[in-house]
């Protein structure tokens, strides 16, 4: 770099350029090529926006002991759509309710209207002796084959087109345990 100020300023020019390039070709990128390379799942700390995460789709958690008259039934189809009894992947908002939250299974127990389903989430951390959660064990909706809980003091309004993919469908028998949960805890008809 020359000493005269036409060299520093053409250096500047130069490095602004440089980083504007860098920056346009990170933004010019699809949802899809910003995301890691990890399988279908976004790293942590990832600031693209997941399905169910935003706008009319956005799941919302409910308040159990105000949602009445619920029908936990069992109906999975394998269609693509969301049905009671399947485990699918959508964006689940963390308890502080601060916007932000994550990919992560939800269990769908009924249909709430035409656009949405009511749902319990899942996690593989172990809440063991803990009476809001139920073991489920393992299954095909968690790939490193780790025992699941579901969160029976939780619930979920998913949208439909908020649900990232169908994992599995659950068994009968865990299914209709988790439905009889529920239905002691709030009332619900399970069946």
């Amino acid at each position: 770099m020359t000493t005269n100020g036409n060299g520093i300023l053409s250096a500047l020019v130069a490095a602004g350029a440089a980083i504007l390039t860098s920056f346009a070709r990170g933004s010019g990128k699809t949802e899809a090529a910003r995301r890691p390379a990890t399988g279908n799942r976004p790293a942590a700390g990832t600031a693209t926006l997941e399905p169910g995460h935003g706008g009319i789709a956005e799941t919302v958690e409910l308040d159990p002991r105000s949602v009445r008259g619920l029908r936990v039934r069992y109906a999975p189809q394998r269609d693509g759509a969301p049905d009671a009894g399947e485990i699918v992947w959508t964006w689940v908002p963390y308890a502080e309710r601060d916007g932000r939250g994550k990919d992560r299974p939800v269990l769908v127990i009924a249909t709430q209207s035409a656009d949405r389903v009511y749902a319990v989430k899942l996690t593989s951390k172990s809440h063991d002796g803990d009476r809001d959660f139920l073991s489920l064990g393992s299954g095909p909706w968690d790939g490193q084959g780790r025992e699941s809980w579901v969160d029976v003091d939780q619930l979920y309004s998913v949208h439909v087109s908020g649900v990232r993919r169908e994992a599995a469908a659950l068994d009968r028998d865990r299914f209709e345990r988790v439905a009889g949960v529920l239905e002691r805890r709030f009332g619900w008809t399970a069946g």
